[in-house]
């Protein structure tokens, strides 16, 4: 039997304001445990709840990212459910009308085509504490601490749509899940670092026959904060519930976990519907009421957003789409690029430099680029003197380097290290002579009409001139001196 996937997610997202969603108390992480805490974010008797009016900026910003409806009237519910790490008995969320409703993220389909994934809704909550366990295993803990500092952030919860252009595969999750954090990064709501918590999903995921336009029961995979691990989860599920199906079973609904270890899927708990939450409004918050002047407002200011960025680069330095894609990945390498571009001459070299010589270093020393030690005005310089050939590729790598290292000049780089390019056609030619009478079968080669020798010759006169001597001025000279010679 054939199958489909229908694949869902309930992206969690804290979002970067300085204080909390409720209370005063600051957005610190990597905070001493329980130093960032009131009798409001710690559920206190007799405590009000304050709407921190940045966070609901902040959802609208999400939710004309991603092309939803903003709800004009919106509220908050309580859902209640006991854990340890809810100090309250109750998480203070959204159920009906939440701030955005019925968006969607286009992103490349599996067959190469634009493919919008619906967004059901954008939802406002506050997180709760976290559990530190005595043991990295919870079942080998002999206790567990509570940190409390991480309770009432305010957190986004994304959730796709599974009736409206659901996810179909492995591919499409990891592209939407890398868009979807590409896009909050971009319109500057949160900084989305998996490692701190700030990007955590849920994932829903359910087969049912090829063809077939039903739903099966699902499986949730809970608090996956790695994207390895959860296209591992999700490749480990497809299996286990097409093996169920074709062997004349039936999926049960339930909340898995998934073991990082043996890479397999494991049960928690039968999987529970809303009202098992017993979501009711909350009655120390009141309706918001949304005006349209107060869209406008966010809309008018809304940061450029990834694909716009790409236009932009593409149409307006005329560098290659493929650049263009690699660069808007991160919107900061955008902005280099863009510093740079101002005083660069030709803005296709300096992509394809920044996207392979400028990475190679970052990447080898893990730094990002806004702490790159090489600024925009001295890269473009760098890039204008490979324009105007005044240094070779060879050259311009090791003054790269050198201002990577040092965060010199390149032209008290060229100057200090004395690697201007030979310009004098005799000192090249005595040089080619040397390298001729040193690989005379390759020159017999050249006047047998053979072509490959050449890029020999030139690669020896390179090495030889410690990578001075000018490729397309040695090539010539070979053309001159053997080729019409021969004639």
């Amino acid at each position: 039997m054939e199958t489909d996937a229908i694949i869902c997610f309930e992206t969690h997202v804290e979002l970067k304001t300085k204080t909390k969603l409720f209370c005063d108390c600051l957005v610190r992480y990597n905070a001493p445990p329980n130093s960032q805490i009131c009798p409001v974010c710690t559920g206190q008797p007799g405590v009000l709840p304050a709407l921190n009016k940045r966070a609901v900026e902040y959802t609208i910003r999400a939710g004309l990212a991603f092309n939803c409806t903003i709800n004009r009237q919106s509220r908050f519910a309580r859902k209640n459910y006991f854990y340890p790490d809810l100090p309250k008995g109750y998480q203070i969320s959204q159920y009906e009308r939440p701030f955005c409703e019925n968006g969607y993220l286009e992103i490349p389909g599996d067959n190469g085509q634009p493919y919008a994934v619906g967004i059901k809704r954008i939802h406002l909550e506050e997180d709760a504490g976290k559990l530190v366990h005595s043991s990295s295993s919870f079942e080998a803990s002999d206790y567990s601490l509570v940190d409390y500092n991480r309770s009432g952030v305010p957190l986004l919860e994304i959730v796709t749509d599974h009736e409206r252009n659901p996810l179909r595969s492995l591919n499409e999750a990891r592209v939407y899940l890398e868009k979807l954090r590409q896009t909050l990064k971009y319109v500057e709501i949160s900084d989305c670092i998996i490692e701190k918590g700030q990007f955590r999903c849920d994932v829903n995921i359910s087969i049912r026959p090829k063809g077939s336009q039903g739903f099966g029961n699902r499986a949730e995979i809970k608090n996956m904060a790695s994207f390895r691990f959860m296209m591992d989860a999700l490749e480990y599920e497809i299996k286990r519930q097409s093996e169920i199906l074709q062997a004349g079973g039936q999926v049960e609904q339930e909340t898995r976990l998934f073991d990082e270890e043996e890479r397999v899927t494991i049960p928690m708990r039968s999987k529970e519907d809303a009202p098992d939450y017993r979501y009711f409004p909350d009655p120390d918050l009141v309706d918001i009421e949304i005006d349209e002047e107060y869209v406008r407002s966010i809309e008018s200011s809304m940061p450029e957003l990834p694909e716009q960025t790409v236009y932009r680069l593409t149409e307006d330095f005329g560098i290659p789409k493929d650049d263009a894609l690699i660069l808007a990945k991160n919107k900061s390498m955008a902005g280099f690029f863009g510093a740079c571009a101002e005083y660069c001459e030709d803005t296709t070299r300096l992509s394809r430099w920044i996207i392979k010589d400028l990475f190679k270093l970052l990447n080898e020393v893990r730094l990002p680029i806004e702490k790159c030690p090489v600024t925009p005005q001295d890269f473009s310089k760098l890039i204008n003197h490979l324009s105007r050939g005044e240094v070779t590729d060879r050259i311009g790598r090791t003054v790269l380097g050198e201002m990577f290292r040092t965060g010199g000049s390149p032209e008290a780089i060229i100057n200090e290290k004395g690697l201007r390019p030979i310009q004098d056609t005799g000192v090249l030619r005595e040089i080619l002579d040397e390298v001729m009478a040193a690989n005379p079968q390759a020159v017999s080669k050249i006047r047998r009409g053979e072509v490959e020798p050449i890029n020999f010759l030139i690669g020896e006169v390179m090495r030889k001139s410690n990578g001075r001597a000018n490729p397309a001025k040695v090539r010539d000279l070979i053309r001159r001196e053997i080729v019409l010679d021969n004639a």
